[in-house]
């Protein structure tokens, strides 16, 4: 499921262009109600996200990161503070942010192509427009071959890469991952997130990514927020300086694993 799927009303209004950051977060909080004092999740966080930075969002479970990731996409309104999307304040979800959520969340009765078309089918694109992006995104993704799959004939990464292509179909400027590898094995994990980074440097989105990995993080980030136990506060924001593109093999080197062991320190 991605932002495009759903039935709520998408800011359509232009966008203005300039060098500024993409998305601003100025002193947000956020708090759920509940019988007692309320549950308070986020507190007064403040950062900023350039043009087609790689952004990771690191935390111990509880923290934040999920409920901070759908604030971003205008899902949830914090209680306090604001998101600044593109020199404006962001009032909800807009197409121009995509998610790709845990799970892939596709249609089981359409086929890979008919899941990355749904989008458009509800903007109501043209069918031969629709399948040519569809297919263009199939073939970014390397699923060339698996069009007329269904959901039950593909294995869990394969889903996955169908859910980014799914949010890719408007090419949003930014897109928004939430633990996307969460449930794939360790080996499965590692594929995606090269897979990802491919996609990355051939579409340069803007992308903030929850994730409990940290080398996960090293690896695909420009710089890796760390948030604290709830309510989750900034603990860290840390460049990552290792060169792109990225090698498999920079996994095993010193200066990724000093990175590590920093945010390792940091998390607790």
């Amino acid at each position: 499921m991605n932002l495009s799927n759903s039935s709520l009303v998408l800011e359509t209004a232009p966008e203005p262009h300039g060098n500024g950051p993409d998305l601003v977060v100025n002193n947000l909080s956020l708090t759920f109600p509940d019988r007692d004092q309320g549950l308070h999740v986020l507190k007064d966080i403040s950062f900023l996200v350039d043009p087609e930075d790689f952004v990771c969002i690191l935390g111990p479970s509880g923290s934040g990161k999920s409920t901070l990731l759908r604030v971003l996409a205008g899902l949830l309104t914090p209680t306090t503070g604001e998101v600044i999307y593109q020199g404006r304040g962001l009032a909800g979800p807009r197409r121009e942010i995509g998610f790709v959520f845990q799970k892939a969340n596709l249609m089981p009765w359409r086929t890979v192509r008919e899941n990355i078309t749904l989008p458009l089918e509800l903007q109501h694109i043209s069918k031969s427009v629709a399948d040519q992006q569809a297919q263009e995104l199939v073939n970014l993704v390397g699923l060339e071959g698996f069009e007329d799959s269904l959901p039950r004939d593909l294995s869990g990464g394969m889903e996955q890469r169908v859910a980014i292509a799914r949010a890719l179909v408007y090419d949003p400027r930014i897109l928004l991952l939430d633990e996307p590898f969460g449930a794939l094995d360790a080996l499965t994990r590692e594929r995606m997130g090269s897979e990802l980074l491919r996609i990355w440097q051939a579409r340069r989105k803007t992308v903030l990514m929850v994730t409990h990995a940290i080398p996960e993080a090293v690896f695909l980030a420009d710089r890796v927020l760390v948030l604290s136990p709830r309510p989750g506060k900034i603990r860290l924001d840390m460049p990552v300086d290792l060169p792109r593109p990225r090698e498999e093999g920079m996994r095993y080197s010193v200066e990724f694993g000093e990175i590590a062991k920093r945010l390792r320190y940091a998390i607790g």
